[in-house]
């Protein structure tokens, strides 16, 4: 809406007041963190103050005993503090973003669709715990039914948008310096697997306090950078992107996409103010859920479907140990290779305090960082 205005009042804006910092994409990038950040510590004890008030309150029940009696004391802790999240990230999003841009415009319903999913599985929880109903939220098969509904109808707009770029349809791989066409199926797959797998992985890693928060503000960070290496220009004389130097698939408009990730990032750290240790409100899955398929989401507009995998390895681990746990399970008729799936509380229950826990994975997520943006260099 500012990036409008001051769009709409171009000449006097640059030929008056001589400002022309907000045609950055970089400039509207730090706004948009800094936006998310207020709007979060702004809104954000109002909005756990009407939680408390509807008694919105979260009761973790686990299969395991031990379990249980380290986390009594979080009984009763508002859920549904995502909504400090996604207020943050939209009004950041919609103040600084062109939101004449296709790729912002997909995103933003995109977090509006698996807000509104979320929600409705909370709340469905939180009821069924009140009246002690046997349906507690949303069965598996119909959260996932309408996170690949909304990828599949992503990926088919997304794919028309990314027809006229040289690189919009290829796959890239980590370490290689070209792409590979998949074609329109494959490309749909990938940007299915993208955002759904993300979507659940950030979900499942959401279980200890600060956990799931920091390792998003880790990987939305890097990836605003990679959003405005796409395709903004390093010299604008010669015409020359960041992209076509490091090897990185150049996509036309992408870099507009690195604002949704400042706020993003900025709507992370306010909302970790609320939930580290010991956590004021829980994210719940009305914040789970459309984070982790934004983060997706811009994955795949960049062309980075693959490295997310090495960015957001924390969540891949978190994913796969739940994989493994019930795999296992099925198969060896009762035995378990863990603990408790996710691994996190496989840590906690073998002795690592649930601050321990949170801040080694959080090393463990700048490590996975670092190693992809290193990775930028050996293409």
């Amino acid at each position: 809406m500012l990036y409008w205005l001051l769009e709409t009042n171009q000449a006097f804006v640059t030929n008056k007041l001589h400002f022309y910092a907000w045609q950055q994409v970089s400039f509207r990038s730090i706004l948009a963190v800094l936006t998310a950040l207020f709007v979060s510590l702004w809104f954000g004890p109002k909005i756990i103050r009407w939680l408390m008030k509807k008694k919105i309150g979260d009761h973790p029940e686990f299969d395991h005993a031990s379990l249980n009696e380290l986390t009594q004391n979080k009984s009763g802790t508002p859920t549904m503090g995502g909504l400090i999240m996604v207020a943050g990230i939209l009004l950041g999003t919609l103040l600084w973003a062109d939101l004449a841009n296709p790729f912002i415009q997909k995103g933003i319903f995109l977090l509006i669709w698996l807000a509104v999913l979320g929600g409705i599985d909370d709340w469905l929880k939180l009821t069924a715990a009140r009246t002690k109903r046997q349906r507690d939220g949303l069965k598996s098969w119909e959260k996932f039914l309408f996170q690949v509904g909304v990828a599949v109808l992503i990926a088919v707009n997304l794919d028309s948008d990314l027809a006229n770029t040289e690189d919009g349809r290829l796959i890239w791989l980590p370490f290689i310096k070209s792409g590979y066409d998949l074609g329109f199926i494959g490309f749909a797959i990938i940007t299915v697997l993208a955002i759904t797998g993300t979507s659940n992985a950030v979900n499942l890693t959401d279980g200890m306090d600060g956990l799931a928060a920091g390792c998003i503000a880790i990987v939305a960070a890097v990836f605003m950078v990679l959003c405005y290496l796409a395709s903004e220009f390093m010299s604008l004389q010669d015409q020359v992107t960041w992209a076509s130097t490091l090897l990185l698939p150049q996509i036309r408009g992408a870099g507009e996409c690195s604002i949704l990730c400042g706020a993003l990032f900025g709507a992370s750290l306010g909302f970790l103010w609320f939930n580290c240790h010991p956590a004021q409100v829980f994210m719940g899955d009305v914040g789970s859920l459309p984070l982790g398929g934004v983060l997706g989401y811009v994955a795949v507009v960049t062309r980075n479907e693959l490295l997310l995998c090495i960015i957001g390895g924390v969540f891949v681990i978190e994913a796969l140990s739940v994989i493994m746990q019930v795999g296992y399970y099925k198969y060896s008729g009762g035995k378990r290779i863990f603990l408790c799936a996710p691994i996190h509380h496989h840590f906690h229950l073998k002795g690592w305090s649930e601050p321990q826990v949170v801040i080694r994975f959080w090393l463990m997520g700048i490590a996975c960082a670092a190693l992809a943006l290193a990775t930028l260099k050996l293409r």
